[in-house]
């Protein structure tokens, strides 16, 4: 295989992908290893290489003993093409080993649009597709991620999901296999073991009962399985594994830097943001402990770049010490520090002043909505003086390009709503003009980005409707045509992202187990890499819907009522379903609700007896 592969090499684009041989990567002796991970991203290299969340999970599963976890990416066209003529299945990039010799076969999901690609992996292996053509305890077939709360789509091809953070579940799941492994025990038996460590969740277990209007009637596990699955969080952000001593790629990845993780969860609730809800009860790290990891991260790799990771990194708590400690420690050596997810206020002005070339770069904001009324209604908790006025104190301060990213499709939006985006784009515009023509920094940009609402799981916006690909193409209209009315519009530019991608991740995003057989015929069809709008094939998309017989209306354009049992109840975050439809009806109203260290709304992961909900009781 060695032989072939790298004759193979010799013939596709981006040969470093496929390689492996990275400074910091884990090299270990078979003879040492009694369990192996095949840990899968289903995208390329560069993406896969930039998440946080693999390079977490790949250092703790290597730091046990007698495990070694090995990274596998999904091939280009290119490189798949000469596999399937060669006859060369999927390999791990550590040892090159063929996949298929692995014990467990780890999928991490971080977009729906990546589903078909799962598939492709798997079948570039030379694994069964189907968990249920898949016998013995060779090539255990499980996955994690952001995806995972809801299995449904994928739980026909996947033995097994772990649900939440996986520093402390992972070690466990593994262990259950080590141990069922040394017993003998059959697939069945071992899938009824790691059933019972927390936050694990085997599909097979459970079965679906439907209404005749197609909506579900009822989830039922068999017997041992739990009625709940209860995520996994960590919770205390100091002791757990972080990585200090990350592989540096051999080619350029999307995000190649050393990435500083803060704190986990968001304090603000916007209601259609999925991560914000997932990820609660918002838990920080020490400010030293901090400090530690940002010496030993930038030794080990050599990265001329660090970057705050978060949700909202203008709430941590401990930001101006530690941002200051970052500028008077790196910036002289060269290291570039990136600061996303910042709320414009004077101190963040200053700081980004500090670390970014104003006349090169532009300021991000994102409103998310036009107007004050549809802000209130997904509670993104900004006015209109608070947008206004950041920018103004950017362009005092130099700047003078701006891009602002809104939502099109939000519940109730109306005609009024769209048209407030180029109005708020214009209000921004008019802010620089008042600067005094010989202290402004040239002509203003202001570039607007409008992306389509997908309803999530486990938001408040989980009983919405969407609306059909022409209906987002003529709100994007709407917008694009109000743009051109207003006073600077040549300082104004508007872009708006694809609206097809968008229907088919809003059927993944709240689909049941019914909509596994669309996937499986896409992928059929040649669907690959849907993320990409190069390959994304809407034409076969559609053709799958067909042949399957599934109904895209079903899934997308009727609101919910709120008693309807979703394919995802068994799964509890935290957050209750009683909290999410109680901001469902205060969005109806365009209620806000305060952020959680202003007030606890009670929204039910203060049972986990962690994070902010501690302080806001202290």
């Amino acid at each position: 295989m060695t032989d072939q592969f790298h004759r193979l090499l010799m013939r596709v684009q981006k040969p470093a992908r496929y390689v492996g041989g990275e400074y910091n990567q884990i090299i270990k002796d078979k003879k040492d290893v009694d369990v192996r991970v095949a840990f899968c991203f289903p995208d390329t290299y560069e993406i896969g290489m930039s998440n946080i969340g693999m390079r977490i999970l790949y250092g703790v599963m290597n730091e046990m003993s007698g495990v070694w976890c090995e990274r596998v990416f999904a091939p280009w066209g290119d490189m798949e093409d000469k596999m399937r003529a060669h006859g060369l299945p999927l390999w791990a990039l550590e040892s090159h080993d063929a996949v298929r010799d692995f014990d467990l076969v780890a999928f991490t999901l971080g977009y729906e649009m990546c589903y078909s690609n799962v598939l492709n992996m798997l079948e570039l292996a030379q694994i069964p597709l189907l968990s249920k053509d898949r016998g013995g305890l060779e090539n255990i077939v499980f996955a994690g991620g952001v995806c995972a709360v809801n299995p449904e789509p994928l739980a026909d091809f996947i033995d097994f999901f772990s649900v939440g953070e996986g520093e402390e579940s992972t070690p466990e799941i593994i262990e259950c296999y080590r141990a069922a492994k040394k017993q003998g025990l059959t697939k069945l038996e071992f899938l009824h073991e790691v059933a019972k460590i927390e936050g694990v969740y085997v599909p097979s277990f459970y079965t679906h009962t439907y209404h005749e209007d197609g909506t579900l009637a009822a989830i039922t596990p068999e017997p041992g399985a739990p009625e709940r699955v209860k995520k996994r969080i960590v919770q205390d952000m100091n002791t757990a594994y972080f990585p200090t001593k990350t592989i540096v790629p051999s080619t350029q990845i999307v995000h190649d830097r050393s990435n500083l993780e803060i704190f986990r969860g968001c304090i603000r609730g916007c209601r259609f943001c999925q991560a914000g809800m997932l990820y609660r009860p918002t838990r920080e790290k020490d400010v030293e402990v901090l400090k530690d990891y940002a010496y030993k991260m930038l030794k080990s790799t050599g990265h001329e770049e660090i970057s705050l990771s978060s949700l909202s990194s203008s709430d941590y708590s401990h930001l101006r010490e530690l941002v200051t400690f970052l500028i008077d420690e790196f910036k002289s050596q060269g290291i570039n520090i990136s600061l996303p997810s910042l709320r414009i206020d004077a101190f963040s002005l200053d700081v980004m002043g500090q670390v970014q070339d104003i006349r090169k770069s532009s300021l991000t904001f994102a409103p998310e909505a036009g107007s004050q009324r549809m802000r209130n209604v997904i509670n993104k908790g900004l006015t209109v003086e608070d947008i206004i006025g950041g920018a103004g104190q950017a362009f005092d301060g130099g700047w003078n390009k701006v891009k602002l990213y809104f939502m099109l499709g939000l519940p109730t939006e109306t005609e009024e709503d769209m048209r407030a985006i180029p109005e708020l784009a214009d209000q921004i515009a008019r802010r620089y003009y008042e600067i005094p023509k010989e202290q402004r920094n040239g002509k203003c940009q202001i570039t607007t980005s409008t992306s389509f609402f997908i309803p999530k799981p486990f938001t408040p916006f989980q009983w919405a409707r969407m609306y059909t690909n022409e209906e987002y193409i003529s709100r994007a209209a709407i917008v694009k045509h109000a743009f051109n009315e207003q006073l600077n519009r040549k300082s104004l530019k508007y872009h708006w992202h694809d609206a097809e991608v968008t229907v088919l991740e809003g059927v993944f995003a709240r689909g049941d187990r019914k909509t596994s057989e669309v996937i499986k015929e896409a992928y059929r069809l040649g669907c690959l890499y849907d993320s990409w709008s190069d390959q994304f094939d809407n034409d076969k998309w559609m053709q799958a819907f067909e042949n399957t017989g599934i109904d895209i209306a079903f899934y997308n354009l009727r609101e919910r009522p709120l008693d309807e049992v979703f394919p995802w109840d068994f799964i509890d975050i935290g957050v209750t379903k009683e909290f999410l439809k109680q901001e469902w009806n205060h969005a109806m109203n365009a209620e806000v609700t305060p952020n959680c260290r202003m007030k606890c709304s009670g929204c039910g992961v203060a049972k986990w007896k962690g994070g902010v909900c501690i302080e806001s009781k202290n």
